[in-house]
């Protein structure tokens, strides 16, 4: 195993799986190499995140693009094809695990004309079967920030992603979501999935916390209507966008702490696109950072006490399975 995330800070806040049984697929982690990855972080690979995992009834999980293991030569569009020959053979380290990898998530320039066909094509036969959509961060991360999502060609790029199959994973902020919905209006065929709640970026210097939630607030109320989006739950341990404070403190936060602060807001999310189009991600290990992979999960499912069986089980496994057309044997308990 790998030394990654803080040491033993994390295990300061221990907890007991809430429900074991639970069916959950975790629908967002990543992996990455050492310096690789976001923020070049320690290494962080499938056994990592196995032992993260313990005790919840983790039954796959989706890797999704962190730029890690890019190819350093070859045509620039094709160089993240590397990723997905990296995330192919974790997958396939964790075949036989308990929490296999069944998705990959990777990244493409969406606005190559045609030539968006062969790296669809490259990245699917990287995949050994796994390639599910791809992830863009309109403006935002340290690409060149740019309105991309009203822009012609990466509509086109982001249409032909619908007629192969093939999803949007899109990491956009609160500020953004108009533009998510436009886009999601004049590209029906293609599949949304919006990243991390859509990303109510708070820290303390923009001002009334209060006011950023109420424009987040509009804003889903907004892209709701757009059936062919789905809102990922999650992401909540990134303490620089969201300004909770919690990896500095002197030990992580209960699962109780982290309802009293994000439950009122995901269960608005779920209340307002329904829990067939929500479902819960780890974010791991950019979460790890402020929350334990056991806590986190206790969170989720005392968020969703109030909702009925199908609508957990949606919320923890089902709309990934569909999200993400994800063969369904594998996933019978």
């Amino acid at each position: 195993m790998t030394s990654s995330g803080q040491g033993g800070w994390i295990e300061l806040t221990r907890e007991e799986p809430l429900d074991p049984e639970r069916r959950i697929i975790d629908a967002h982690h990543h992996l990455w190499g050492e310096g690789e990855g976001l923020g070049a972080a320690p290494a962080y690979l499938s056994d990592d995140l196995l032992a993260d995992i313990d005790g919840h009834n983790v039954v796959g999980t989706i890797y999704v693009e962190s730029g890690a293991s890019y190819k350093s030569e070859g045509p620039e569009e094709l160089r993240a094809v590397g990723e997905t020959e990296f995330a192919a053979a974790q997958a396939q380290f964790s075949v036989n695990t308990r929490a296999p990898i069944v998705g990959i998530v990777a990244h493409a320039d969406l606005t190559l004309g045609d030539a968006v066909q062969d790296v669809l094509d490259a990245h699917s036969e990287a995949s050994n079967g796994l390639f599910r959509g791809i992830r863009q961060l309109p403006g935002g991360g340290s690409r060149p920030p740019r309105a991309l999502l009203r822009e012609p060609a990466f509509r086109e790029g982001v249409a032909r992603l619908g007629q192969n199959g093939y999803s949007l994973d899109v990491f956009a902020m609160h500020n953004q979501l108009a533009d998510v919905a436009e886009l999601a209006y004049k590209v029906p065929e293609t599949l949304f999935i919006l990243n991390h709640l859509g990303v109510p970026m708070y820290r303390p210097a923009d001002g009334n916390r209060k006011e950023i939630m109420a424009i987040w607030r509009d804003g889903l109320r907004r892209i709701a209507p757009c059936e062919n989006i789905f809102v990922k739950l999650g992401g909540i341990g990134m303490d620089s966008l969201f300004g909770t404070g919690w990896s500095k403190r002197e030990r992580p936060p209960s699962s109780d702490e982290v309802v009293a602060w994000w439950g009122a807001d995901i269960r608005f999310c779920i209340d307002t696109f329904g829990p067939a189009r929500c479902l819960f991600e780890s974010n791991f290990p950019i979460d790890r950072r402020s929350i334990g992979y056991t806590v986190l999960w206790n969170a989720f499912q005392k968020i969703a006490e109030p909702y009925g069986e199908g609508e957990q089980e949606a919320l923890f496994a089902g709309t990934a399975q569909r999200a993400y057309r994800l063969p369904g044997r594998r996933f019978i308990t």
